[in-house]
């Protein structure tokens, strides 16, 4: 795995309402110890110009992660949305399942899917709408984010889409861009570790800031005091600045660093969880053991 991939960048990627978004940060290394630099800094992404950029001007032989739950919860009821004839039978079917039922909505958002009649059954929604498939508590959760729990992380369930540190919607509009990669872009462990170019995985940026020394409620870094002394525990060169960072800035930046460090790390890419039928299913969150 040493020379696999020559670069490393990493997405911290948002599911919020409408076309340009605050939330959306690019960072992208060399092998080596330069320090990760933000792409196109100071513009506001949109979802569409993040998929253009996998597709079209991402470097080869790189290895990208992006900050969203690849999959839903499949494992612990043998279905994603158990009871329904039409439930997807892998995460790929799941993909293809929610961009179709989106086509009509904006900015791979995800609006459509969320309030079909039959999935929004197994969705909390904002408004005190809880489907009556929801199952209560935090939700459902995948064996990988079972993984991160056990690591001292504190996933949030991808049925749940309350609140201001879930995921949900952001991990649905992801599944529209991981849909509209197919023939472009390999997503593992959906799809195998192929044996030359680039590979996306999903990541998730507190084990990135816990492997750079931080603690899971302290992961957010909004200083580039803290930012360079996280990088130099990733054996990675300062960034230039002083003063304050945008936190979306800051775990792009360090989750790059941690890619390149670890990215290498046989053992992250069979972890002992990963069957062939969560992979094919629930996908995995690299670095999770």
């Amino acid at each position: 795995m040493t020379a696999r991939f020559r670069h490393f960048a990493a997405i911290d990627w948002s599911g919020a309402a409408g076309e340009r978004h605050k939330g959306i940060a690019l960072a992208i290394c060399a092998a080596g110890n330069a320090a990760p630099e933000l792409v196109r800094p100071g513009h506001r992404w949109s979802r569409p110009e993040v998929l253009a950029w996998l597709t079209e001007d991402m470097p080869a032989d790189t290895l990208v992660g992006m900050d969203l739950g690849i999959s839903l919860a499949f494992a612990d009821r043998d279905a994603f949305f158990p009871g329904w004839s039409e439930s997807p039978a892998d995460a790929r079917a799941l993909w293809a399942l929610i961009d179709s039922t989106c086509a009509d909505d904006l900015h791979l958002s995800v609006s459509s899917f969320v309030d079909h009649p039959e999935i929004a059954r197994h969705f909390r929604r904002h408004g005190g709408r809880e489907g009556d498939l929801f199952g209560g508590g935090r939700g459902r959760f995948r064996v990988a984010e079972l993984a991160q729990q056990a690591m001292g992380c504190k996933p949030y369930s991808n049925f749940n889409l309350v609140g201001a540190a879930q995921v949900g919607k952001s991990s649905l509009s992801g599944m529209r861009l991981l849909h509209r990669l197919q023939g472009d872009l390999p997503v593992w462990p959906i799809d195998p570790l192929p044996a030359s170019g680039s590979v996306l995985v999903e990541i998730y940026t507190t084990i990135a800031a816990m492997a750079a020394g931080r603690s899971a409620g302290r992961s957010k870094i909004r200083t580039f005091a803290e930012l360079n002394q996280a990088l130099a525990a990733l054996d990675s060169r300062p960034v230039p600045g002083e003063g304050g960072i945008d936190d979306h800035k800051s775990d792009a930046l360090i989750t790059a660093a941690w890619l390149r460090r670890h990215g290498t790390r046989a053992e992250l890419w069979a972890p002992e969880g990963l069957t062939p039928g969560i992979a094919r299913t629930e996908g995995w969150t690299f670095g999770a053991e």
